[in-house]
């Protein structure tokens, strides 16, 4: 594993890496904010599909009881979400029952319609993996999710198999493969290299941009889609910028908050398809969905952010 000294200073800057474009040429699917202050969207390459900058998580932050006070906290942050023109909600079975909370929610809303739902696999066995589905499908209140991912690559050999195998019978339309943590870059950059895929989701965030090196570029050589998880690193990132001023320059492309200038970050990269914070309050929902309107972060801007003492 190499430092992050050694990552700035190697690659990074040179003629791989970011490189190949921080905030190269926009494509064409990718809108900036409008007049009227809606997100803006990328392009999912396998099809051209638009979503959103800004989507949802779900780890942690929709642990709830239904029926709770913070299950009605939990309907004001999705109606936000939605109202605003965001899609992408991503889950997992092992969330602690999360993805009940946001099948419940989704259906008491009416928003499933209005969902890009993403939800994963995380199975030791093809059978396990079948019994796993149907209960998010129950957990879930549908008959379908729009993207179904290998999570952390448990067992992606036979896993990703059966994910194709769900698509082909009309049971999602997008597959992929996901991990959080750097030590999975070197094998999530293997499987790009030899299996075709539709999304990646990976962890990449100011304190963390290893993934810039070479995950990254491969996806979009490949024209897969990618969604970024641990944008703030669990919240650590917030802590280590407590009492810090804005760069001077966040105005410039409409950040008002260390949140939006880190997610900002995330989709300042041009592979980058969606963003997927997690978070159970309304304040926090829309100061998230604010990242997704004007400008993006020039390089030299990503580059003093991934140079702060973290």
């Amino acid at each position: 594993m190499v430092s992050r000294r050694d990552f700035l200073n190697g690659a990074l800057w040179g003629g791989a890496g970011l490189a190949l474009g921080l905030n190269g040429p926009a494509r064409a699917a990718d809108t900036s904010a409008s007049a009227n202050g809606a997100l803006r969207t990328r392009a999912i390459p396998a099809t051209g599909q638009t979503l959103p900058v800004i989507g949802a998580g779900t780890s942690g932050s929709f642990v709830a009881d239904i029926g709770s006070d913070k299950y009605r906290r939990l309907k004001d942050v999705m109606t936000l979400f939605f109202d605003s023109g965001a899609t992408v909600f991503d889950t997992s079975p092992n969330y602690g029952g999360a993805d009940r909370v946001l099948g419940a929610l989704l259906e008491e809303g009416g928003w499933r319609d209005r969902c890009f739902l993403a939800t994963k696999i995380a199975a030791d066995s093809r059978a396990a993996a079948e019994r796993q589905w149907a209960g998010s499908l129950e957990a879930l209140r549908t008959d379908h999710v729009e993207l179904l991912q290998v999570h952390n690559l448990r067992h992606w050999k036979t896993q990703l198999p059966y994910a194709r195998e769900l698509k082909e019978r009309g049971k999602t339309k997008y597959v992929g493969v996901t991990h959080y943590l750097r030590r999975g870059l070197d094998e999530m950059a293997a499987i790009l290299r030899d299996e075709p895929l539709d999304f990646i989701q990976i962890n990449y965030s100011v304190n963390a941009p290893e993934a810039a090196r070479e995950v990254l570029p491969l996806a979009r050589d490949k024209g897969v889609a990618v969604l970024i998880n641990r944008a703030f690193d669990d919240g650590d990132l917030f802590a280590r910028v407590k009492g810090k001023p804005l760069p001077g320059w966040a105005a410039e492309v409409g950040a008002q908050s260390w949140a939006q200038l880190f997610l900002k970050f995330a989709i300042s990269h041009p592979a980058v398809t969606a963003v997927i914070p997690a978070t159970s309050k309304p304040e926090h929902q829309l100061d998230n969905l604010n990242a997704g309107r004007g400008g993006l972060l020039s390089e030299a801007q990503q580059r003093e952010l991934m140079t702060m003492d973290w």
